[in-house]
């Protein structure tokens, strides 16, 4: 069964605050005598009613139904029982500026408008002076707080929207680190399987005719399975800093095993390079290598690696079968782009005579942005 509520539980103890400003119209409806008391208390009645309902039928039709009604009795009020009752404007003037729709905001403030200025202008209070200072200043503040409250519950909403905007980055965060994730161990799984898997034919072929070479071979894939666990620990906890230098070791190994030619000509150091640029530099280095042990068929392959103050050019080029006889050619190439992308890296793949790869690194946008921003 569901629990009956005087009001809304989000409002807290607000609603009932304004209770006691209902309580001084009581009292005066207890000088009233007859019908006019029993019409009064009627209505006062009726007026907590729409006080009440007000609360539970926001941005619904009825809400400006309940409204025109609570304005009614207010003017009902002042005109046939006395101008005090006109304070009683406080309440729809909080109810005015919970409108959204600016059209339905001005027509209900000028309602409010009239059924406080209409009562003042037929009793004529205001021809003596001290009402004037009596009414003025309360019906000024009076007109004035429905824009309070609108400029309030505006911002109430931009900051809703503001949560729910940050939610929706975490989880794109979580779902982009996700991809990371998924997107590492593939790359250093992929290249480390390939290595075992080549290691493991060559011991297949040394077993008999050469024992001692084979042993040998089996201790260094039980290394590097152990390697590849360790990797998998690092990036599922952090993303591992793998500098160009010590891919380049790693890839000449996997070029041995495969026995493919491998030639490297420039800069390996890259000392002035951030971490997270020789780190994405690494991953496509390791993909690329993985992809033309795997599918290019390649007896050679030269990589290039040529820093300038402006940009790092690198090139892996092979003289495989080329892309179009490739039955698996293409592997981790998104990938990469999505790499390259955030350091807003390019690439381009040209298959003549082989495969080569061409990647383009700017190192000079971040200094620009800098200066932009200073």
């Amino acid at each position: 069964m569901k629990k009956f509520r005087f009001f809304p539980e989000r409002f807290g103890v607000f609603p009932y605050i304004f209770l006691i400003y209902l309580i001084f119209p009581g009292f005066e409806l207890l000088n009233e005598s007859g019908l006019k008391m029993i019409l009064g208390s009627s209505l006062l009645l009726l007026f907590f009613i729409t006080y009440r309902q007000l609360y539970f039928c926001m941005q619904k039709p009825s809400y400006s139904y309940w409204l025109a009604t609570e304005l009614a009795i207010i003017l009902v009020f002042s005109l046939f029982y006395d101008p005090n009752y006109l304070f009683l404007g406080f309440f729809p003037a909080n109810f005015i500026g919970w409108y959204n729709d600016k059209r339905k905001f001005n027509i209900a403030l000028i309602g409010l408008i009239i059924v406080e200025a209409f009562p003042l202008a037929i009793s004529g209070v205001l021809k003596e002076p001290r009402n004037i200072l009596y009414f003025i200043p309360f019906l000024i503040v009076m007109l004035i707080s429905p824009f309070g409250v609108r400029s309030m519950n505006k911002r109430m909403e931009l900051e809703k929207q503001l949560d729910q905007a940050n939610e929706q980055i975490k989880e794109l965060v979580k779902r982009e680190e996700r991809v990371r994730i998924a997107r590492d161990l593939h790359d250093t799984l992929g290249h480390t399987l390939s290595l075992i898997t080549l290691k493991s034919q060559l011991v297949g072929k040394l077993t008999k005719i050469d024992p001692a070479r084979a042993q040998m071979e089996a201790k260094e894939i039980e290394q590097t399975s152990r390697a590849a666990l360790k990797q998998v620990r690092e990036i599922v906890s952090q993303m591992r800093a793998i500098r160009v230098k010590e891919e380049l070791r790693e890839i000449q190994e996997t070029f041995q095993t495969a026995g493919i030619s491998y030639r490297f000509q420039g800069d390996a150091d890259l000392k002035d390079v951030p971490l997270l640029t020789q780190n994405i530099i690494s991953m496509c280095l390791k993909e690329a290598a993985t992809n033309v042990v795997k599918h290019s068929k390649s007896k050679n392959c030269f990589i290039t690696i040529s820093p300038t103050p402006e940009n790092i050019k690198i090139m892996i080029k092979d003289d495989g079968i080329g892309l179009a006889n490739q039955a698996g050619g293409g592997n981790g190439i998104k990938g990469m782009e999505e790499r390259l992308a955030l350091i807003d890296g390019t690439m381009s793949l040209t298959s003549l005579n082989g495969v080569s790869l061409e990647i383009t690194i700017p190192l000079v946008q971040k200094k620009e942005k800098e200066g932009a921003a200073i």
